[in-house]
């Protein structure tokens, strides 16, 4: 059984186990199922059950069978799949989606680390369809493709009405073709196409390098299963090094697994320290803690972080300045504050559910607002084409006063 919380993103499981036990109705060709009330489906702001009439449902299946031109267009478990979306996005929740088995062994693939593509999260804030990070090295960055550039095209297709999943179907593609995005930049006068080959991707967790012969620059670029492993590692090296502080990266990280975030919070908190709470309305919260392992918990330490800071990487940075009052050095992070879970169904499918939204130690609501740094710092147009990075710069200058 798939139940993993993911940081990247129903009460109506009734409905959905009465729709996938009509299957074997629906694949028979025309319905020929009675009309039924489906009975017990609770009304969360009320409190009681309400009556869902779903011969409405039924009646609408039957008109499309007898009535549509192109008889040889029905793929009735597309239909299915479709009707299962449509219920989800009825939700307003970006993040809740259903998951067809091809594009559930996508995203568990993106997951992992490895994919073919451009190389870039995207997602949707305020209505509209942006970059939230490129990712290292990958053909998106290459291409000049920056945190908060807005899609306004994929090839052809306008993005005003895609859902997050359709623009990656659109987006991602066997190495070696190509796709055109249109994007509007801030600050820009036009929009710009940029035309990326797709290639195999395949994500860093981490790399830190010495700087200023005492400071540790140690880049997270996600929050994938390998990453706890690698910061561990790096970990040591660093306190072998002659590094005696440290600066952490985290722009452009897009989050990953919740529970690879509080284990790397482990290595700056004592044990026990509140690392992030998991508000699940109705006033029920989870509180998850510091395992303790402070190997850093005495380093002088700031963070950077951009619009493409989002998720797992906003907990982390959350948790560091309300337990140690460390800086946030840079631009506000993108406001990614919920948790999905993944739920599989019986073919392979899979439902990833917003569960709950998450909350800094002292309480801060990250959804849709970020994290505001403590030091505003922000990349122009030129330090981008100069590649400049005043953000660092003032990370380092911090750092030394520490």
């Amino acid at each position: 059984m798939v139940n993993k919380k993911i940081l990247f993103g129903f009460s109506i499981f009734l409905v959905l186990a009465v729709v996938v036990s009509f299957g074997a109705g629906i694949l028979t060709g025309r319905s020929t199922v009675e009309p039924k009330t489906i009975f017990g489906v609770l009304n969360p702001e009320e409190g009681k059950p309400n009556e869902v009439d779903f011969s409405l449902f039924w009646d609408a299946w039957a008109k499309l069978q007898e009535n549509f031109v192109d008889k040889s267009a029905f793929d009735y478990q597309e239909m299915l799949y479709g009707a299962i979306s449509g219920m989800t996005k009825s939700l307003g929740d970006p993040y809740t989606i259903f998951l067809s088995p091809e594009e559930a062994k996508q995203f568990t693939e993106d997951v992992n680390g490895t994919f073919e593509g451009i190389g870039a999260e995207i997602g949707i804030r305020k209505g509209e369809l942006l970059i939230i990070a490129p990712l290292e090295g990958a053909p998106a960055q290459k291409a000049g493709l920056r945190a908060g550039d807005k899609i306004l095209k994929i090839d052809d297709t306008i993005t005003s009405d895609l859902t997050v999943d359709e623009a990656v179907n659109l987006i991602r593609g066997p190495k070696g073709t190509e796709v055109t995005l249109t994007i509007f930049r801030e600050n820009s006068d036009h929009p710009e196409e940029i035309k990326i080959k797709r290639a195999a991707i395949e994500v860093p967790s981490l790399k830190w390098e010495l700087k200023e012969n005492n400071i540790a620059y140690l880049k997270l670029y996600q929050f994938s299963g390998n990453a706890q492993y690698d910061f561990r590692d790096a970990v040591f090296e660093i306190i072998k090094s002659p590094a005696k502080k440290l600066i952490l990266d985290l722009r452009d990280n897009t989050g990953g697994y919740l529970e690879v975030s509080n284990d790397i919070a482990s290595w700056f908190l004592e044990k026990g320290q509140v690392v992030v709470i998991e508000d699940f309305g109705n006033g029920k919260q989870e509180k998850y803690y510091s395992r303790g392992y402070a190997v850093l918990s005495d380093f002088p330490t700031v963070v950077l972080t951009n619009q493409g800071t989002a998720s797992a990487a906003e907990i982390l940075a959350g948790a560091l300045r309300d337990n140690r009052n460390i800086k946030l050095i840079g631009e506000t992070s993108f406001g990614k504050g919920s948790v999905q879970e993944l739920k599989d169904l019986k073919d392979g499918s899979y439902l990833k559910i917003t569960v709950a939204k998450w909350l800094t130690p002292k309480g801060t609501v990250l959804t849709d607002k970020g994290l505001e740094p403590d030091i505003k710092v922000e990349m122009t147009n030129e330090d981008y084409d100069n590649n400049r990075d005043p953000q660092l710069d003032k990370a380092i200058e911090i750092i030394k006063g520490l």
